[in-house]
């Protein structure tokens, strides 16, 4: 058997998938957005950029995007070359406590916030009954903020990986010949893990640029793209799908942009090491290791204040919406009597994504980067699309896609799990292809050149050193698929209501105590689901 005969069929497979998911629903939302009154025109393009209010919402965009990014590199990198490169006692407890940083959920995180930092906060009022006044969260800075400290988890996931596979003899040669050890950092190691590095911050970027529910709740006023989109959609009165499918389109523009920058930065200079002899964890002491278990320990409890904060809460007694002094389980009570359902439905819907993202998400990360084509090209392209289109979009293009003979799926578990999968496909196909780029082509083209059939010599050779990164995208994919909220809320009805779908209710309702144990038994399902997995790895890993 050719080795065309095998990843043909992927490659027709995968573009099937793409045009029936993808394509085709948001087809008909991206045609709607030249529809004004019945005739097609360009009217939604021109007021968006003639009109200065939404000229200012591009802006915020940009600037709440290159800032959320920055701040994740920043944190995330540094986290992982600490932990990856020295001896920090607890790695394991910092492991999960970034990932409790990562699996906050949606509005309860933001609500959170300004729970601790509001203007009538509890940290910052009690800052000021000493004398110390800090200003209040909201605002550009504060989007910011929770941007950096809510992605940053994602890029410490993505390069701890690529910090551990980079090859221990390269710097060990630099060494030998008198470089520096910042001089190593710049001029070895960051090269050879950059396709991590950027591929994890562009990540966080597109993350920030489409994320409605923080510029919502913490901006307080301030207008993204993504908050445009999801008013002019979601208004009862004046809606303006056309218009909001126009600035969807230009969220996916601007991620297009930045994707085609990251390739032509992967192509410039592309590094590869055998993985043979991986790096070693330097042993520490003294004040320096004093410093780093400080600002290791210091970041993840930080980035893990919001959930911190639910969990408190949903031990505080309660009476209906409202909290009393002391604690109890009223609060889990009433969810354990009254919402089994939503609990069941995001075990189930989830646990089928996942299963799905990882085999197709594999495949297609290798095919893409090491089948390089026209056709793997622009399924690379078009599989950013899902990074940026806001999930209220999705979830009504999936409407009015998937409402008409012959595939009628509203109102079905089934609809759901699709939205889900399609919007969390790219994180295994990215984490995939980033695991790729590191390690050499020769490992498997050796194994046929000695007469492995291609396939084989994918599931024995290159699979197994793909796992981290199989498990890194999985476990993105996991936890964004648990707490999917807004395309889920535009398909669920009653029977298949989902739990972040109903936190949010739970939030909006006022009923805080019900969001906040609810949102803590999803975490603690997160948590599970992500350590069983990562066990089942290492194992598969080791053997």
């Amino acid at each position: 058997m050719t080795r065309r005969d095998i990843w043909t069929p992927v490659l027709i497979a995968a573009w099937a998938i793409v045009l029936g998911l993808l394509v085709w629903p948001l087809g008909k939302i991206l045609l709607s957005s030249f529809v004004v009154d019945g005739e097609y025109t360009f009217a939604n393009y021109t007021l968006i950029f003639s009109e200065p209010r939404f000229l200012n919402t591009i802006g915020n965009t940009f600037l709440v995007g290159f800032g959320g990014m920055i701040g994740a590199l920043i944190l995330g990198v540094g986290l992982a070359f600490v932990v990856s490169r020295f001896e920090i006692r607890g790695r394991t407890a910092i492991e999960v406590l970034a990932l409790i940083a990562m699996v906050s959920p949606p509005f309860i995180g933001a609500y959170s916030w300004i729970v601790l930092f509001g203007a009538n906060g509890l940290v910052r009022t009690s800052l000021a009954s000493i004398g110390i006044d800090i200003p209040p969260i909201y605002g550009t800075p504060g989007v910011i903020m929770v941007f950096a400290l809510k992605f940053f988890p994602q890029v410490f996931l993505i390069t701890a990986g690529a910090f551990a596979a980079v090859s221990r003899s390269l710097e060990e040669a630099a060494e030998s010949l008198g470089v520096s050890p910042t001089r190593r950092l710049f001029t070895i190691t960051l090269p050879l893990i950059m396709p991590a590095i950027t591929a994890s911050g562009l990540l966080a970027f597109v993350m920030s640029i489409a994320d409605f529910g923080t510029p919502q709740i913490i901006g307080r006023g301030l207008q993204v793209l993504a908050t445009q989109a999801y008013i002019l959609y979601s208004a009862d009165l004046g809606s303006n799908q056309g218009l909001a499918s126009a600035i969807s389109l230009i969220l996916v523009g601007i991620s297009m942009v930045f994707v085609l920058l990251q390739r032509w930065m992967m192509r410039r200079d592309i590094y590869h090491n055998s993985g043979m002899k991986r790096a070693e964890r330097r042993p520490i002491a003294g004040l320096k290791s004093l410093y780093l278990h400080i600002a290791a320990y210091g970041l993840v409890l930080l980035g893990s204040i919001p959930t911190i904060t639910v969990i408190y809460y949903s031990f505080r007694r309660t009476r209906g919406p409202v909290f009393q002094d002391g604690f109890g389980l009223q609060s889990y009570e009433r969810v354990l009597q009254r919402l089994s359902d939503p609990i069941v439905n995001t075990l189930i819907y989830s646990a089928i994504a996942v299963v799905a993202i990882v085999v197709v998400g594999t495949l297609l990360g290798y095919l893409i980067t090491r089948r390089r084509s026209l056709a793997t090209g622009a399924l690379d392209g078009i599989l950013t699309v899902p990074y940026v289109v806001p999930g209220v979009v999705m979830g009504i293009a999936y409407a009015a896609a998937f409402n008409v003979a012959p595939l009628v799926l509203t109102g079905t578990g089934a609809i759901i799990i699709l939205a889900i999968f399609i919007r969390r496909l790219p994180y295994t196909v990215s984490s995939v292809g980033a695991a790729l780029r590191q390690i050499s082509p020769n490992l498997e083209q050796a194994a046929m050149s000695l007469g492995v059939p291609p396939g084989r010599a994918f599931l024995k050779v290159t699979a197994p050193l793909l796992i981290p990164g199989i498990v890194a995208g999985a476990m993105m994919s996991l936890v964004t698929a648990m707490n999917e909220l807004s395309s889920s809320l535009v398909l669920y009805i009653g029977r298949t209501i989902t739990m972040p779908v109903r936190i949010y209710i739970a939030v909006i309702d006022g009923e805080y105590g019900i969001a906040a144990a609810l949102s803590t038994i999803l975490l603690a399902m997160t948590i599970v689901a992500i350590l069983a997995m990562s066990y089942a790895a290492k194992r598969q890993y080791k053997s």
